[in-house]
């Protein structure tokens, strides 16, 4: 895992609800209405969070037809897994292309 990658994906899950998401879907995959159900959380908040973690590369969907025609888009966890060594550390950082700007409280 680049630098880069690293940030994206430690800080797509440094937010509690996206943890939430990721360990509900990590037991089940499942749609939006009945995730946001689940967690207690709106729709319209689920999906900003999905969108998120699918762009980290944490999450992925696909579109099903429900017995009744409807379409609904189903979530599950893609496999993954980061061991946060010193020396995996070392080895990201020397592959960083980014600058500050995941970080809000650099240069303030």
């Amino acid at each position: 895992m680049t630098g880069d990658e690293l940030l994206r994906v430690l800080a797509t899950l440094a937010n509690p609800h996206r943890l939430r998401v990721v360990a509900a879907l990590a037991k089940q995959r499942n749609y939006v209405s009945q995730l946001a159900r689940e967690l207690g959380i709106s729709r319209a908040l689920l999906q900003v969070h999905l969108r998120k973690l699918q762009a980290a590369g944490l999450v992925s969907a696909a579109i099903e037809v429900s017995e009744d025609g409807k379409a609904m888009k189903f979530y599950e966890v893609t496999p993954f897994a980061i061991q946060l060594t010193p020396q995996a550390i070392v080895a990201a950082a020397t592959t960083l292309t980014m600058g500050s700007e995941l970080d809000p409280e650099v240069g303030s």
